[in-house]
């Protein structure tokens, strides 16, 4: 299976774990790509709630920003982010929070703020934005990422958004009022899933065609897995594939035709 797919099927895969009339709070980037394909092959109920205060909008393919003009058309309701983060996340109404970044750790914690050290760093990355209330406030989070070793260290350089922080009662020590959500993190290579018992991810499904030595070797922490090994995830349909080409990334912002 080549690298186009197994991007393809990393959006579609993480769709599916969004369902029909659920509230879904979306960040930037591949997130909107994926709430998008949701609502158009199984979801068509979906409430798309973007990050920064629009509700209910039907999205004009492909918006490169959460402030993009296209993820507002026909929208229920333009807000701010009072609306989107304090209206629907902070009152527990989201169903779904769903965000990217920069790095992943083992506690599914996502940095986008900076590489390296954060008074000298070595990058500079845009920050928070809502990313953080939404892995906060939310009880299911969906994370989606490309998979590179320097994505999934060990430990993040910043923790921008919590995971589990340094383990099972990290949040609650923490004083976040969602203390044990459920996390998937979906990459173009496997889906990790958070054990509410260690804090940590563990290896719950493969891509087809990849090998678990593979994820080892692209990942910078140890990798668990359950006794009855990693699932293989679905093979993408050509309807799918169609629907990803033609109505929800037609230009190929950010899946390669």
């Amino acid at each position: 299976m080549s690298d186009k797919i197994h991007e393809y099927l990393m959006v579609i895969e993480a769709a599916r774990y969004i369902s029909d009339g659920d509230v879904v709070l979306v960040g930037t980037g591949l997130p909107m790509v994926a709430s998008l394909f949701a609502q158009k092959n199984h979801a068509p109920n979906m409430c798309y709630v973007v990050e920064s205060g629009l509700i209910g909008p039907e999205v004009i393919p492909t918006p490169v920003s959460v402030s993009d003009p296209r993820v507002m058309n026909k929208a229920i309701n333009h807000g701010t982010l009072i609306s989107a983060l304090g209206e629907i996340l902070h009152r527990g109404l989201a169903d779904v929070g769903f965000i990217s970044g920069a790095q992943i750790d083992q506690y599914a914690n996502v940095n986008s703020t900076v590489i390296g050290d954060y008074n000298n760093p070595k990058v500079r990355l845009p920050g928070s934005g809502g990313a953080n209330d939404i892995a906060t406030h939310s009880r299911k989070i969906l994370i989606i990422a490309r998979h590179e070793k320097r994505r999934f260290p060990e430990k993040c350089d910043y923790i921008t958004s919590p995971g589990y922080i340094d383990g099972p009662d990290g949040r609650k020590k923490a004083g976040l009022h969602v203390y044990d959500p459920d996390i998937n993190v979906i990459t173009d290579q496997c889906v990790f899933e958070i054990d509410k018992k260690t804090g940590k991810l563990f290896l719950a499904k493969i891509m087809p065609d990849v090998t678990i030595e593979d994820v080892k070797n692209n990942t910078g922490f140890e990798i668990i897995i359950s006794n009855s090994g990693p699932e293989v995830v679905l093979q993408p349909t050509q309807n799918e594939i169609s629907l990803l080409n033609n109505e929800v990334d037609p230009t190929g912002v950010y899946l390669k035709h």
